[in-house]
């Protein structure tokens, strides 16, 4: 269950500061019922595997962490339909070694059997662990979204090799371009703008608040599923959210 975790340091301490609006009562109600355990060893390298612990969840009721799907029909960081039974949340950066295995390797599959025929919703939370340019990157995908080419820029920036390149100004101009970005101007002022800041450090206290520590973390239909697991993990999982769903 490969996963990357080293918090850098500016997003410990900015998340911190601010108060989990979002998602503290339901990061409480998770303590209290041990939904949630996600824990992972620190790591200096993205490509070395943090070791998390198994997450539960009780099979018989509904994890209150379902109630983190966002389900917006306008969400550039989303596909599938709103209303579909499943929803994966996916908690990621774009210097994880492993989330660009599950963006390169999983997520094509899923979105081909799952999204395709409505069962599955995936969206999207930027969750940079690894310092700036982590954090540049994911206001970079964001900016690129208000322009509806978030999944483009999500495919070009985890291509094989492209984390090797770095995520500076330049770089991030760069795979604007390759993902088809039509305004440059306005990407580049939406990526430095007050939104952008804003969008990230929304995702970052949603997943300090429920206690994500690596990356990729997962929630499908409010189950944690830690690391780049295999095809078949997320397929089992998929189908025990839609059958719970009644669907």
């Amino acid at each position: 269950m490969p996963t990357s975790t080293r918090a850098s340091s500016s997003a410990r301490a900015s998340a911190r500061r601010k108060p989990l609006l979002i998602c503290a009562a339901v990061a409480l109600t998770a303590a209290a019922l041990g939904l949630v355990s996600w824990q992972a060893a620190d790591s200096d390298s993205g490509d070395t595997p943090a070791r998390p612990a198994a997450a539960s969840a009780p099979r018989t009721a509904e994890s209150p962490l379902t109630k983190l799907a966002r389900r917006e029909a306008g969400d550039k960081l989303a596909v599938g339909r709103p209303d579909a039974p499943v929803v994966l949340i996916a908690y990621s950066d774009f210097k994880c070694g492993y989330c660009g295995k599950f963006a390169r390797d999983t997520e094509p599959e899923l979105m081909r059997k799952y999204v395709a025929d409505g069962t599955l919703r995936i969206e999207w939370r930027n969750f940079p662990i690894f310092g700036a340019e982590s954090e540049a990157a994911a206001r970079a995908a964001w900016a690129a979204g208000q322009q509806d080419r978030f999944a483009q820029f999500h495919a070009a920036a985890y291509a094989e090799g492209a984390k090797q390149k770095g995520f500076g100004e330049a770089r991030l101009v760069e795979l604007a371009q390759e993902a088809g970005v039509p305004d440059l101007e306005r990407f580049k002022k939406d990526l430095a703008g007050g939104e952008a800041a804003a969008a990230l450090a929304k995702d970052q206290e949603e997943g300090y608040g429920i206690g994500v520590s690596s990356t990729p973390s997962f929630l499908v239909n409010g189950r944690p599923l830690a690391g780049a697991q295999p095809l078949g993990a997320f397929e089992a999982a998929i189908a025990a959210a839609k059958a719970q769903a009644g669907k």
